[in-house]
């Protein structure tokens, strides 16, 4: 991300002119300034940075280790039609959720997937494109007559991550668990 601090006057001025389209602004409190935040990109739309872009990582804090690491995102729909598609790991913004299933759920990268990982190995198992950027923490929840477990992610995208916007609230039923 790319932050400009600005005098109040010159914030307030370029949040209303639209000539920052992916920016967020936001008051300093206590002082006469304020801040925009904007991705460094590139003009196809990739960080200015090597890869990976956004990772997935699994920690033993017991130990202080990391059991495993994999990139968490591609750039597929994301770059011009002649970039190949990489999992590079993209940006990303919002949490995971793990079940007693041993599954990591996902959704915060800007390729719009939903992703479920092995929680053991980090092997990604499935994945869903959402209508819209799933940047938000997906969450479960058990329900009916038989108790089955439902994921559920707010799929609202994000206007600085320039991830699709849309207003879904998407559930999905799990597997029951095996003995």
């Amino acid at each position: 991300m790319s932050v400009t601090l600005l005098p109040a006057a010159e914030l307030e001025r370029q949040a209303r002119s639209g000539s920052y389209p992916h920016a967020e602004f936001g008051r300093q409190a206590g002082t006469p300034y304020g801040m925009r935040r904007e991705p460094l990109l590139s003009p196809w739309g990739l960080p200015c940075t090597a890869p990976p872009w956004g990772t997935l990582v699994s920690l033993d804090l017991q130990h202080g280790r990391i059991v495993w690491q994999v990139p968490l995102g591609s750039n597929a729909g994301l770059t011009p039609w002649f970039v190949p598609a990489r999992n590079f790991g993209m940006p990303n913004m919002g949490g995971p959720i793990a079940t007693a299933g041993g599954l990591v759920f996902i959704g915060a990268a800007m390729d719009s997937y939903l992703r479920a990982f092995d929680i053991e190995t980090g092997r990604e198992l499935w994945k869903y494109r959402l209508p819209a950027g799933g940047q938000a923490t997906p969450m479960t929840y058990r329900g009916g007559p038989d108790q089955r477990q439902y994921l559920v992610i707010s799929a609202g995208g994000h206007g600085p991550l320039g991830t699709p916007r849309g207003d879904y609230v998407i559930a999905f039923a799990l597997a029951p668990m095996r003995p």
